[in-house]
């Protein structure tokens, strides 16, 4: 199962909260995922068909418990349908989701508290709402049928400081999150709290992960540097003890250039230690830059 599967099936199992909570997520569910139809006559029709049989399951709890209704499961399990059979449930449904003909947004006062709030973005991500594998990437995001609905999908997410943008990709505006930060917020005011914890987990292991190569990458920039700085380095000396000779050079100079012979792997620290007197590595590197300058200045006469 996806992550995201995983998320949605923590969440169908939630025992939800007040009767007023549960009407909140049933309406963002019937008016953003689902098909509600009034004929010419006045007769309601409500349909939902999704992907996912756990959706149109949610919405079956959800009217046993607001309405008290027992809707019969539709054969394929993932579609849920009520007509002229279901006019009473219909009927209160549509007053208690404050629902009127035409309407694409949640009605403000089914939203109201910050409760309600939470139960409205836990429906939608239910219906509408998708996560990526948060081992390849972190991206959250609602695909929403209207531009209209996009807006109050953002605009209460900001009730919890949750910060996401809008995209328009064919005929959808998708609402979409890609900080990790914000899709740990998310999941903690929907309830996903076993999932939360299985990303946090993932981006501490992946944080661990990345730590460890910037690390070794350093490090193994740090060795390339080193070793390719002695490799000029003894070039450097070979060149004048071939074209000038180590009986020119400066006492101190002249030990350098053999010690530097003698341990082409030493560090800069460790070249300092066997000079006489011992020098820092400051000042290792002043006198080998010195026979840098001057193997230069041979090949320059040579040329």
């Amino acid at each position: 199962m996806s992550f995201s599967g995983e998320v949605k099936e923590e969440l169908v199992k939630l025992e939800n909260d007040a009767r007023h909570c549960q009407i909140a997520e049933l309406a963002v569910i019937l008016v953003y995922a689902g098909a509600i139809r009034i004929d010419p006559s006045g007769a309601a029709c409500i349909e939902l068909q999704s992907d996912a049989p756990y959706v149109a399951s949610r919405c079956r709890m959800l009217f046993a418990r607001v309405f008290r209704a027992a809707l019969p499961a539709m054969p394929n399990g993932s579609s849920l349908s009520l007509s002229k059979n279901d006019s009473s449930v219909i009927q209160r449904t549509l007053e208690a989701i404050k629902y009127k003909e035409g309407d694409k947004l949640v009605h403000p006062l089914v939203i109201k508290s910050l409760c309600c709030k939470r139960a409205f973005l836990r429906g939608a991500f239910l219906s509408i709402g998708s996560i990526s594998n948060p081992e390849k990437g972190y991206h959250l995001e609602f695909v929403c049928g209207d531009a209209r609905q996009a807006e109050q999908l953002v605009e209460t997410l900001m009730f919890y400081e949750i910060r996401a943008k809008i995209v328009v990709r064919k005929k959808y505006h998708v609402v979409y999150i890609k900080e990790s930060e914000e899709i740990v917020e998310l999941l903690n005011v929907i309830g996903a709290h076993i999932s939360l914890m299985n990303l946090e987990n993932l981006r501490i292991l992946k944080d661990m992960r990345n730590a460890v190569n910037r690390r070794v990458n350093c490090e193994t920039a740090n060795i390339t540097k080193t070793v390719n700085a002695a490799s000029k380095q003894i070039d450097d000396i070979q060149y004048i003890r071939t074209h000038y000779g180590f009986d020119n050079l400066a006492d101190n100079l002249r030990e350098i250039a053999e010690l530097r012979l003698e341990y082409p792997d030493a560090s800069l620290k460790e070249l300092g230690g066997y000079v006489t007197p011992a020098v820092g590595k400051s000042g290792v590197n002043h006198r080998l830059r010195k026979l840098s300058e001057l193997a230069e200045k041979l090949r320059g006469k040579i040329v």
